[in-house]
């Protein structure tokens, strides 16, 4: 899709678009608002800021929208989509990670009540399996943010997917 044609988009259907990279309805409709852009920096900037306001309850529902990282019949379900995409490497992992992922992501769940949020893109299931380890012993507040921090970084670069054309797109640096 270009710029041009998403700025053209009925406000709903840019709604969707949006939620397809951030699933949090206000954080959707209000940068739907502020079209049209005048290019992808323009947008991606203002994605950032709204994002850097939203509150615990549009956090969870963005996280809402995520499939849990090891979710292996997601994965490979024909339904999988774009966790397929964004987690395919953890298909290439051995029963061990993938069995110690599972367990970390429950108890991960039990103790915060969200899943387990970290931009996949790019990273097999040791790293993410590492990088849990390392947070699972956080407070929820911490942990709150760190997925926070890890969904901009997923829907930046989400954002900057829906937008591939010839143009040089700026990278996110998760």
């Amino acid at each position: 899709m270009t710029l041009d044609s998403f700025n053209a988009l009925t406000h709903a259907d840019a709604k969707h678009q949006l939620l397809g990279c951030c699933h949090c309805q206000q954080w959707a409709t209000a940068l739907a608002n502020m079209r049209p852009f005048e290019s992808l920096e323009q947008l991606l900037q203002l994605a950032d800021q709204l994002w850097l306001q939203a509150n615990e309850a549009q956090i969870l529902e963005a996280f809402s929208g995520h499939a849990r990282i090891g979710d292996i019949e997601l994965l490979r379900s024909k339904y999988a989509g774009r966790a397929t995409g964004e987690q395919g490497q953890v298909l290439a992992a051995s029963d061990d990670v993938l069995n110690e992922l599972q367990r970390l992501n429950d108890l991960y769940f039990e103790k915060n009540q969200f899943i387990f949020i970290v931009c996949a893109s790019g990273k097999p299931a040791h790293v993410m399996l590492e990088l849990l380890q390392q947070r699972i012993h956080n407070c929820r507040d911490t942990e709150l943010q760190n997925g926070a921090v890890q969904q901009g970084y997923i829907t930046r670069l989400r954002l900057q997917q829906l937008f591939i054309s010839t143009n040089a797109q700026a990278r996110v640096q998760p």
